[in-house]
């Protein structure tokens, strides 16, 4: 899609994020957008009644005096997207759009939503390396500011440094957060480093996938070309044979992805370049919202 016709279609987020977020925010996360989230405040005096687990030895040892430490209520919280920007995301396929676009409108709606509910929002965008990092903050020109980066992407050589991203969003998350990974995760090993990440935040892994990835049309035979390693196939589209063993092949690659997100207890959502990602979005929450109203 062109640049415009991008913009055109995100300038009408705003609208449908204001519905999206009621179901993002009720959608059953551990923690996050429940207001039972503490960080530390001050010290004073210990005083008669003072839950004593909350000495601070160090200080009621410096002092010669027992110190307690306060803590207040944090109810500001974060919404942060890795975004995956490396050549696969760019590959063309059979949709109207590309899985990078489908990307980036997921994320967009997605920051719309935060910046609806008052949340602060950030993002790292990474291709073969960890490209831009937003720290996260509030507020329409904060979100654009995102958005119109993004939009300027363009994928380096050498593959997808996923496992990087994880680290680097890991690092900068100091408290817990909605961590929303969207990428086509054509990496290999990307779970080992989300193990420690996903332990400490509620954490989202979308997937974006393409109709080419199940349904490869015949076409005789084609040069095709991996976009990041460069590596060439002449593959004989116009054989059952061939398109069978490519459909089994991305089919057992997205069965390894849902088994590693179970393994580390991740929330999964699958958004196709020929899905409206605002309905698949609402349908995600919604259902979270229903089984979470059925646990309580």
């Amino acid at each position: 899609m062109k640049r415009s016709d991008i913009l055109r279609r995100i300038n009408t987020f705003p609208l449908a994020a204001s519905e999206l977020a009621e179901d993002f925010l009720s959608g059953g996360f551990r923690s996050v957008f429940r207001g039972n989230g503490i960080e530390f405040e001050e010290v004073r005096h210990y005083e008669q009644g003072d839950d004593v687990r909350f000495i601070d030895r160090n200080v009621s040892a410096r002092f010669g005096k027992p110190y307690v430490k306060l803590y207040r209520e944090e109810r500001e919280l974060t919404v942060f997207v890795v975004l995956d920007c490396s050549a696969s995301m760019f590959a063309g396929g059979k949709g109207d759009i590309n899985r990078f676009e489908q990307a980036l409108f997921t994320a967009a709606l997605i920051g719309f939503s935060a910046e609806r509910a008052g949340q602060r929002f950030g993002s790292l965008f990474f291709d073969s390396e960890v490209r831009r990092i937003f720290k996260p903050g509030k507020g329409r020109a904060h979100l654009m500011a995102i958005i119109s980066s993004a939009l300027g992407a363009s994928p380096g050589a050498g593959g997808s440094a996923l496992s990087l991203a994880i680290r680097g969003a890991g690092s900068l998350l100091k408290r817990r957060s909605l961590v929303v990974l969207i990428s086509d995760f054509r990496c290999p090993d990307w779970d080992i480093e989300l193990n420690s990440l996903a332990g400490r935040h509620d954490f989202i892994a979308v997937k974006i996938n393409d109709l080419f990835d199940y349904d490869f049309p015949n076409l005789g035979l084609l040069t095709l070309e991996d976009p990041e390693s460069g590596k060439t196939i002449q593959a004989p589209t116009s054989f059952s044979s061939f398109r069978w063993a490519w459909r089994e092949w991305n089919e057992e690659q997205n069965n390894a992805w849902i088994a590693a997100c179970r393994r580390l207890g991740l929330s999964r959502l699958e958004i196709s370049t020929s899905d409206d990602a605002l309905s698949v979005l609402k349908g995600f929450f919604q259902s979270r919202r229903s089984r979470t109203r059925k646990r309580f």
